[in-house]
């Protein structure tokens, strides 16, 4: 099983909407996932705005993909790239670091991620 980046079992970080590369709910990566959907990130407004303005619109329905746009409060994994391009224009989302897989590390600090935990809903 994959890691997360407090070195245990990475969890599920949401089914509904359903999330992750491989569409399974984990923000788990593998060959062919050259963004590098590895954070799990509960998406806010500010966020979902500075995304949309750098070319990544994550709000808007695309129904012809089944995605039904996200909305504030929703979790997606998140490019590890976008994350930290997010954290150094102060827009980035809160983080289930229980569901963010260790491979982030590569492209974001752990005490960042900590920085901005939220704690994943039971």
């Amino acid at each position: 099983m994959a890691k997360n980046v407090l070195g245990t079992d990475l969890q599920s970080c949401s089914t509904d909407p359903m999330t992750g590369f491989y569409r399974n709910g984990c923000c788990d990566t593998g060959a062919g996932d050259d963004g590098v959907h590895t954070v799990c990130a509960r998406v806010t407004a500010a966020f979902l705005a500075f995304s949309k303005e750098v070319g990544n619109d994550l709000s808007t329905p695309m129904p012809e993909h089944g995605f039904a746009g996200l909305q504030p409060g929703d979790q997606w994994c998140l490019c590890a790239p976008r994350w930290q391009e997010a954290l150094e224009a102060g827009a980035a989302p809160g983080v289930v670091l229980e569901a963010t897989h260790v491979g982030t590390l590569e492209w974001a600090s752990l005490s960042d991620l900590r920085a901005h935990a939220v704690s994943a809903p039971s």
